[in-house]
């Protein structure tokens, strides 16, 4: 589901609002928000008032729209303040009870024109969580650029990998590029909710967010409009990929001994 955050828009309103476009969704298995909906990613100065508790007001409405629709809802993800007053940038999956079944502190905080890596204390777990739907596991937008976390969470089980994102249009080629990579490489379902609209000083968020299987086929892809996107998935791609091309269990890593540096001859040798 893409997810604009106007300026000026006031955040209770923005809560009511999406509350209202998940409802839209009805039906569906997994409903899936992109990153940092409530302030906006690049509203940086707001920050340090919008964050909230886990247990705050923006993960408790989500939680009743989840009890509402009965179905799994990655609320994508949170300013998270911990008890040290410690802010996160925190992915949140609520399952069909309305209880949070597993949270993600993003790791890898971004610096390129951005205060995330400032202001934000970066993750340090890798996780999945079984579900109905499969073993799921999340990350947030710029981990797409870091393939080993996404192998850790293969090696941890996952199935499929929910990746919530504010990824800019200016890069809009490097979002279609990772997404489908990671999906191939990990074999693995990739469900990547992105934002839309514009944000901080004029930055055009890419919105297209996708669902790639692990062949690498694109089942679908939404444009830049804001909006619920629905997709029919076939969860038995995965193992039929995996046991038809099994690049994981061809792996060596581990099985075949390090190399060593090439030494340098001192000048007496050469």
């Amino acid at each position: 589901m893409q997810v604009a955050s106007p300026a000026g828009e006031p955040a209770a309103e923005r809560r009511d609002r999406v509350g209202d476009m998940v409802a839209d969704a009805a039906g569906a298995d997994l409903v899936v928000l992109p990153e940092l909906w409530l302030p906006g990613y690049f509203a940086f100065d707001s920050y340090a008032e919008l964050a909230e508790p886990l247990h705050g007001d923006t993960v408790s409405a989500a939680r009743e729209w989840a009890r509402r629709l009965g179905c799994h809802l990655h609320m994508g993800s949170v300013l998270e303040r911990d008890e040290q007053g410690r802010l996160f940038n925190t992915a949140v999956l609520i399952g069909p009870d309305g209880e949070i079944v597993h949270s993600y502190r993003k790791i890898h905080v971004f610096g390129y024109r951005s205060r995330e890596a400032e202001l934000l204390t970066p993750g340090e777990q890798v996780a999945t969580v079984a579900t109905d739907l499969g073993r799921l596991g999340t990350t947030t937008c710029y981990d797409l650029r870091f393939p080993e976390l996404y192998r850790a969470l293969v090696d941890a089980g996952a199935e499929s990998v929910v990746v919530c994102s504010a990824w800019p249009a200016a890069r809009l080629a490097h979002w279609r590029l990772f997404t489908s990579t990671r999906a191939v490489e990990e074999q693995v379902v990739l469900i990547a909710c992105n934002a839309v609209g514009e944000q901080g000083d004029g930055v055009r968020l890419a919105g297209h967010s996708r669902i790639v299987d692990p062949w690498g086929e694109v089942l679908v892809e939404a444009a830049e409009d804001e909006g619920v996107t629905f997709c029919d998935v076939d969860t038995g791609v995965i193992q039929a990929a995996r046991t038809e091309f099994p690049v994981l269990a061809d792996r060596r890593l581990g099985r075949v001994p390090r190399s060593t540096a090439a030494r340098t001859p001192s000048r007496k040798e050469a």
